[in-house]
């Protein structure tokens, strides 16, 4: 890892060169000069005098403070940048957000991400009778984790391009194009790498409770996993930087949508591959069998390609060498998840649950990334990661500075919690009235399912809370530490509760239900 020093020189400057200007000296009068400018005198060979100004490192390369630029949308301060050199050495509040502003900007994306879930669960619900889920059921172990992508690389994505747009790092095309590049090359890495784990986590977990190994079906689960992780991970990385973007032309923040909208079409996307890939591989592992490990073997191929691209492009060199601990943790939660879905699913009393836990789990993972990547920006406005500062002064916060403070990311936090209730009541009407589940939506249900859901979003922005501001004083990145754990854990509770539910309303005789209908 590189050293504190290199890492600040990155952060202030992300690629943009901090200006170096020779005027003469009678010229910097200014009583202002010692705020902006630390000086330095040599001699000309004419023996006049020149300063050369070194630009504080606090203003990106149009000059404007980083708490300025991420006030530049329509919910917050519309003060012009001429007032940025009165304001102290101590940042005001960078979020200038009312809890309706807040509200507003997060409703759309978090309503169109849940039902892109709730089209995953339809999907789920339906593939889960193919013949390649019944005969190689280790498919459902690699659900959450693939599913779990999104969190791992495209939220990841998301809150590192939403903090990079918010400090004003993408504003030229030059800096736009770099980041675009050297994030799909590094996200292409990542996911082939993160795809081949996560088939032979699959593999081991189907192996060890049943005994069982075939060779052909681990090919199988490697070629299918490793072929849409790589295809997911490309689209939704480009519709990601699309919606980052134009967030920022219309003067939304980004980190208010951006992730939302990477979970939207996500889980679909993902899955939709997922059961299309490993079918069309099953039924060619008959009378084709070469084909499998050539598909394998074909993505494998390209990694090192997207690793020049990656090493070369100083944004991701950083991320590519240290990155790996928290997506290949957070792979190894999810199938966890996986696991139980697969135990939960291969008994005939709860078939029902496939529907929904794409659902619970997109819900909670979408939410907790929200509020991560909105903590990260914030403390990202204050310095780097590891420095000491007013905005990150807890290490272990209690529920009720999480909920209940007047801070603007307590306010988030609330706002978020709020969102669970009436979301999911659409989004179980929606499944309702699509038929979907095989499950009656009846009172006792609902409430089972309402409280795991409520438990799930609970915890999981505690932890946030907890997790970014203890990540930022260990001088990590929380854009590219937290999201991962964070919404493995969104996977792993989710799936947890839900079968928990499931499983006690069947002991308790709850027959309305139909869950194994």
């Amino acid at each position: 890892m590189s050293s504190k020093q290199e890492q600040k020189e990155a952060h202030q400057t992300n690629g943009v060169v901090l200006p170096i200007v020779a005027v003469p000296v009678d010229c910097l009068a200014s009583p202002e000069r010692q705020q902006l400018m630390e000086p330095s005198e040599f001699l000309e060979p004419d023996g006049e005098g020149v300063e050369v100004v070194v630009l504080d490192s606090q203003a990106n390369a149009k000059g404007v403070r980083e708490e300025d630029a991420l006030l530049e949308n329509g919910s917050q301060s519309n003060e012009s940048d001429d007032t940025s050199t009165d304001q102290g050495p101590e940042p005001v509040s960078p979020l200038k957000e009312t809890s309706f502003s807040i509200g507003l900007q997060v409703l759309f994306p978090f309503l169109l991400a849940g039902f892109g879930t709730v089209a995953a669960g339809m999907v789920l619900d339906i593939v889960q009778h193919w013949a390649v889920f019944k005969n190689v059921t280790e498919v459902f172990i690699l659900v959450p984790a693939l599913l779990g992508l999104k969190g791992n690389l495209e939220m990841t994505l998301a809150s590192r391009l939403s903090t990079a747009a918010n400090i004003g790092h993408i504003d030229t095309p030059k800096e736009l194009w770099r980041m675009i590049m050297g994030n799909m090359a590094l996200i292409q890495v990542q996911a082939t790498v993160v795809g081949f784990l996560a088939s032979i986590a699959a593999v081991i977990f189907g192996w060890i409770p049943d005994g069982h190994f075939s060779i052909g079906h681990a090919i199988l689960l490697c070629a299918s996993s490793v072929a849409t992780a790589f295809i997911a991970s490309l689209v939704l990385g480009m519709i990601m930087i699309g919606v980052i973007v134009g967030s920022r032309k219309i003067g939304i923040n980004p980190d208010n949508v951006a992730t939302p909208i990477a979970a939207s079409l996500g889980d679909l996307i993902t899955l939709a591959l997922l059961s299309g890939i490993s079918w069309g591989l099953y039924i060619e592992l008959e009378d084709k069998a070469y084909v499998n490990p050539l598909v394998c073997a074909f993505f494998i191929a390209l990694l090192p390609l997207w690793i020049i691209i990656a090493k070369r492009n100083p944004v991701t060199r950083e991320v590519l060498y240290s990155g790996w601990e928290p997506v290949i943790i957070a792979m190894a939660i999810s199938s966890v998840g996986g696991l139980i879905l697969d135990k939960t699913v291969s008994d005939p009393n709860f078939a029902g649950i496939a529907v929904f836990t794409p659902v619970i789990n997109g819900v909670g993972g979408n939410l907790v990334a929200v509020q991560a990547s909105r903590i990260s920006t914030y403390l990202h406005m204050s310095g780097i990661p590891g420095e000491s500062s007013g905005l990150a002064p807890r290490k272990c916060p209690t529920p009720c500075s999480t909920f209940f403070s007047s801070d603007v990311n307590s306010r988030s936090a609330r706002v978020l919690f709020l969102l669970v209730v009436p979301g999911h009541l659409v989004f179980l009407y929606t499944i309702s009235s699509m038929q979907g589940g095989h499950t009656t939506l009846t009172l006792i249900f609902v409430v089972f399912y309402m409280t795991a859901a409520l438990l799930q979003v609970l915890i999981l922005l505690y932890i946030a809370d907890w997790m970014v501001h203890w990540m930022w004083g260990r001088g990590l990145d929380p854009d590219n530490f937290s999201i991962p754990y964070l919404t493995a854990l969104g996977d792993l509770l989710g799936t947890g509760l839900l079968a928990l539910s499931f499983h006690i309303l069947w002991l308790i005789g709850d027959r309305d239900t139909d869950v194994g209908d």
